[in-house]
């Protein structure tokens, strides 16, 4: 919100030029934010959810703030570490921002003791996104058709059955050690690089079964080349009608992967609320929505840096046990 010293008591006495050179430099800037181009960092490669996010939400970017400017720059590796540690050590100006995602912002510390940051201090939250639904598949000549036959086939084989990641603490391979958990069967893990890698390997049947996010799974699962069991969801989901939750078999199971807007840690707190207005802005425009549930059958969230960052304290706690309990280390 713009500044006007004239409506705060002092009339005529003052002009708005004069009145500005009372207000502190740094929130003159923070006011007129964007004033220049802003980066966000994806920290993951081309083509996966988190880019297409990123990208779509980056095209209404210079209508909302009146023609600011917002560059999507890709920074892959180390589970989104990478990127994350980029963002971590830049100025808290509102200039540099993520596309947040639980490995870099929330559980990074424990797959990675040997990370050069904190993942639950090194950031701003600044506004919880969306959540992206999770699909349970198999190859298609597995033999098991829904959880419970994946799970009974699981638990009878001499030999574990494996399952495919699109690498090691992704938030997909959290989920399969979840299910895995919650199962009580056993499974090993076989680490691909991408969600497209895992898709190909339960086609050309090097592996037996995944949980991977729907927009990767849906034009496999469209041509018939995978069996979907279950969606990773409380409830089931208009995208794929018919389709149960895993939690009808494993009651309250559910995951998601989750993305949303952090910064560096230490942005003034009515920046951060600024910038959650803007993007809580793009996310309810309504090609913005069309074009996310169609291609990635996202849930919409928004809300406060504050909500978010309650959010992402609860993702770590929940999911920190998981890791430690498969002894998942990402080095």
């Amino acid at each position: 919100m713009t500044i006007n010293l004239s409506r705060r008591g002092l009339g005529g006495l003052l002009g708005l030029g004069a009145a500005n050179a009372f207000v502190p430099a740094k929130a003159r800037a923070q006011e007129a934010w964007p004033s220049r181009p802003v980066r966000l960092i994806v920290p993951f490669g081309p083509g996966g959810a988190a880019d297409t996010l990123a990208r779509v939400i980056a095209q209404p970017f210079a209508q909302v703030t009146n023609g600011g400017s917002l560059v999507v720059e890709n920074r892959s590796g180390g589970g989104g570490t990478i990127g994350g540690g980029a963002v971590a050590t830049s100025r808290p100006d509102g200039y540099t921002l993520m596309i947040a995602d639980m490995g870099p912002n929330a559980v990074g510390k424990e797959l990675i003791p040997a990370l050069s940051f904190d993942p639950v201090r090194a950031f701003t939250p600044i506004v919880h996104l969306v959540n992206l639904p999770l699909v349970l598949i198999t190859r298609q000549d597995l033999g098991a058709n829904d959880v419970a036959g994946l799970i009974a086939l699981a638990k009878s084989r001499p030999q574990p059955l494996t399952y495919a990641a699109p690498s090691v603490g992704h938030p997909t391979h959290l989920a399969d050690e979840l299910f895995l958990k919650r199962a009580g069967a056993r499974s090993e893990a076989i680490q691909y690089r991408s969600g497209a890698e895992v898709l190909r390997a339960l086609v050309a049947k090097e592996t037996d079964w995944a949980i991977i996010s729907l927009s990767s799974a849906m034009p496999f699962i469209q041509e018939g080349k995978v069996k979907t069991l279950a969606v990773a969801e409380k409830e089931p989901i208009a995208a794929l009608p018919g389709v149960p939750t895993i939690a009808a078999t494993l009651p309250d199971f559910e995951a998601t992967t989750w993305h949303g807007i952090a910064g560096p840690a230490g942005m003034a707190p009515d920046l951060s609320v600024r910038i959650a207005g803007v993007f809580n802005g793009i996310i309810a425009r309504p090609e913005v929505r069309e074009n996310l549930v169609r291609t990635q059958g996202a849930e919409f969230v928004g809300g406060t840096p504050a909500d978010f960052a309650a959010f992402i304290r609860r993702e770590a706690d929940r999911w920190i046990p998981i890791i430690r309990s498969a002894n998942i280390r990402a080095e």
